[in-house]
């Protein structure tokens, strides 16, 4: 459906901690609201619908938009996209179709112009976009045996060390007062919790508070340094300019812009969201 030319779109990012929504007409956003994540990966078509229909505000069902765009973690795979796309068709009565975070990483960071785009947040994970699709991608592994770089990392990297008491004695004990946590209560957040990873990010974020320290200034550009050796390495970098999204990648921005000059790779732009490129992507 359009009014006077222009589209009505429904535009969705989602991570593993919140979905921004955005209704958009003619490149204008005209409503934008914030549910949980969603990851069908971890959650069921049911629990989906529930999120969606409970924390969207009544406006986002009135009518019926041209098309959903929903950009989401855990929807590289074929299955699981299909069962967002069901769960999205039955809430909106409107087409839609599921992309993978990094398509929308690459189209909002990128929207048709060749290059790298990254994902450092949650998990990380990279790309190389030749301006329509992705032609190359070194697979993330997930947080235990890859995402480097990632808040996940730095956060099961700095929890181990408290652990094992490898970290700075006063740097650990802040972290326990701070976060009201005790060694026991962090073994249960990671090996009984399906989305350890959340909770390995929200950790790794006391560092960002600490990067006066010896120790978390080390410990970051390290974690980042394995991202560029692991996976940046793999690509044509001399040639394209690489451009990041993501609250950690933000976050860390002047350690990631040392580590990258360091790497010989240029950085492009650091922005914490995709939804800016992916309202102009889709209004083109």
């Amino acid at each position: 459906m359009s009014v006077g030319g222009h589209r009505l779109t429904l535009i969705a990012e989602s991570n593993s901690s919140r979905t921004e929504w955005c209704l958009v007409e003619g490149g204008d956003v005209k409503e934008r609201a914030f549910t949980e994540g969603l990851n069908p990966f971890f959650m069921s078509r049911r629990e989906v619908s529930h999120i969606v229909r409970l924390q969207l505000p009544e406006v986002f069902f009135r009518r019926r938009w041209e098309h959903v765009f929903f950009y989401g973690a855990g929807c590289s795979n074929v299955e699981k996209r299909q069962m967002m796309e069901a769960s999205l068709i039955a809430q909106f009565k409107t087409p839609a179709t599921v992309f993978s975070d990094l398509e929308g990483a690459a189209r909002g960071l990128l929207i048709r112009e060749p290059g790298l785009a990254c994902i450092i947040g949650t998990g990380s994970n990279s790309c190389l976009y030749d301006g329509e699709r992705i032609v190359k991608n070194v697979r993330p592994l997930g947080f235990i045996l890859g995402d480097e770089g990632s808040g996940a990392a730095m956060g099961r990297i700095f929890v181990g060390d408290c652990l094992k008491n490898l970290a700075p004695q006063e740097l650990a004990q802040e972290f326990y007062e701070q976060y009201k946590i005790t060694p026991d209560a962090i073994m249960d957040s990671v090996y009984n919790n399906p989305q350890a990873s959340r909770n390995l990010t929200e950790y790794s974020f006391f560092l960002a508070r600490h990067l006066h320290n010896d120790y978390v200034r080390a410990l970051v550009a390290n974690e980042l340094m394995r991202f560029f050796e692991r996976n940046i390495s793999q690509y044509d970098y001399e040639k394209y300019d690489l451009s990041v999204v993501g609250e950690v990648g933000c976050k860390y921005t002047e350690i990631l812009l040392d580590v990258a000059q360091k790497f010989g790779v240029k950085i492009k732009k650091v922005v914490r969201d995709s939804m800016p490129g992916l309202i102009l992507y889709h209004s083109l």
